[in-house]
């Protein structure tokens, strides 16, 4: 039975996809990297490009300052949120959706093949390569391909929505949290919203579209080990002082094993051990070791199960190392002992771990491995920002809905999964306002959102668009 979504709607996101790919690359176009001080302008920037794209398919919109905050030691201004609204019929169903306008720091000369702010089409591969095409310009930017069609075409929505974007998420989302609540309350911006839905999230792989029920939250550290006043000369001092990047070493070694294990005592054993029903869900998931690794780019699993391996990235927390500062990096082979150094780590979380149980375990275990090196240097241990795991119901009516449109769309079952990384907005969502959380991804498995040459396939941006908005006429069909 064909589903209620005008025809005119999908032929109209295929004629104009020059168009739509034209604004995709304006929009990667400005590098709004909210982790980097000296790009915060540019996230201001990438606030109002959007503010104004959204008001011109019809949005009313209003930018909300969510005050300052410290970074690196530095007091900075947060981008506004965006909240915008079409519609206000008390006969339809009114849906929030959420997305975000910053992205992760790229330059060329971390191994990216094209300028990583230029919008790369590849016309052999269809790929659409640049920072945040897929996390996440190019699913708001599919929100806004729909509202365009209506706009244009004066055709009514078929429910009304409420828009929540900002220029935080890839730092933590900092401000948000008390935007949300304090306008989930009666009378605030969100009261009468009757489900959520994200698209902030990746397909398992690149066939099966999916529909995503859970989150792993986050927990992130900075470790700084400090001695020496200044960088020493390592043929004058080296083993006659206690060297900071050795004692940082010796650390970051103490917390996880090769094999993915956690060896902070306490965190993986919060976790309860899944039953054969839950592992049964895992074994008919349409993943292959195969898929782990193509997106991987090399023969890299910690397994060859294919159950353990998808536990280990949606139900299991991990460790993982993201790198080093104050330590040599460049060509050459210079011989300092640096001063000062930091190494960054984090924890996905999953239930029933919070930020909050698992912060004194943490900061236990490194100040213990610390003592044991009986080290004269300093050590100092931050967390920069954290988030909640977050699991929905699936057979919510609102994801009923989503499932229908993926496949009309598709002409497939959607993969119902829990995803290995963290949108710590999502439970803030869904026990603020208490209504459903549905996360509907629009890329792919292998789009490399936070690596190098990020991509969004041309035809998932145009069937996306697509999804999104039978999405929207399949929420109003669909009976609460």
């Amino acid at each position: 039975m064909p589903g209620p979504t005008p025809k005119e709607f999908l032929n109209y996101i295929d004629s104009h996809a020059d168009g739509f790919i034209k604004r995709l690359s304006d929009a990667v176009a400005i590098p709004s990297i909210s982790g980097d001080a000296t790009h915060r302008k540019d996230v201001f920037a990438m606030a109002d490009w959007l503010n104004g794209q959204l008001k011109q398919v019809g949005v009313d919109t209003k930018l909300v300052d969510l005050g300052r905050h410290t970074m690196d030691g530095e007091d900075l201004p947060l981008p506004p949120a965006i909240l915008g609204q079409i519609g206000n019929d008390k006969g339809k169903k009114t849906v929030l959706i959420y997305g975000h306008f910053d992205v992760q720091p790229a330059n060329k000369s971390d191994g990216w093949d094209t300028e990583p702010f230029t919008l790369t089409i590849d016309e052999k591969t269809g790929r659409l390569i640049g920072r945040g095409s897929s996390d996440d310009k190019g699913p708001i930017l599919g929100w806004l391909n729909v509202l365009q069609y209506h706009h244009e075409k004066k055709v009514p929505l078929p429910v009304n929505i409420k828009f929540c974007f900002e220029g935080m998420e890839e730092s933590g989302s900092e401000g948000l949290d008390e935007l949300v609540e304090r306008e989930s309350k009666k009378g605030g911006y969100f009261d009468g919203v009757d489900c959520v839905c994200i698209s902030d999230n990746y397909w398992l792989n690149t066939r099966t579209p999916a529909l995503t029920y859970g989150l792993r939250g986050l927990s992130y550290y900075k470790v700084t080990i400090s001695g020496p006043a200044r960088d020493l000369h390592s043929g004058v001092f080296g083993r006659m002082v206690h060297e900071p990047m050795t004692d940082l070493i010796q650390l970051l070694n103490t917390l996880v094993s090769p094999q993915g294990d956690i060896l902070v005592k306490g965190v993986d054993e919060m976790v309860p051990r899944p039953d054969e029903d839950e592992k049964a869900i895992y074994a008919g998931l349409n993943y292959s070791i195969a898929d782990v690794e193509e997106a991987a780019g090399a023969s890299i699993a910690l397994s060859a199960d294919k159950v353990s391996v998808l536990m280990g990235r949606m139900r299991e927390p991990s460790l993982s190392i993201h790198g080093i500062e104050g330590a040599f990096s460049g060509a050459g082979a210079k011989t300092v002992i640096p001063a000062k150094v930091s190494g960054k780590f984090s924890i996905r979380l999953v239930p029933p771990q919070t930020p909050a149980a698992v912060d004194p375990l943490v900061i236990a275990h490194l100040e213990a491995a610390f003592a044991k090196l009986g080290s004269k240097n300093n050590l100092t241990i931050e967390n920069l920002h954290g988030g909640k795991p977050w699991i929905a119901d699936h057979r919510h009516w609102n994801f009923e809905a989503a499932k229908k449109a993926t496949r009309e769309v598709y002409g497939q079952e959607p993969d119902l999964t829990r995803e290995g990384g963290s949108i710590p907005v999502t439970l803030t969502f869904a026990e603020s306002l208490g209504v459903n959380v549905l996360l509907l991804p629009m890329g792919r498995g292998d789009d490399g959102a936070h690596s190098t040459n990020e991509k969004l396939d041309k035809s998932n941006f145009l069937e996306g668009s697509k999804l999104l908005g039978t999405y929207l006429y399949e929420l109003a069909a669909i009976a609460k």
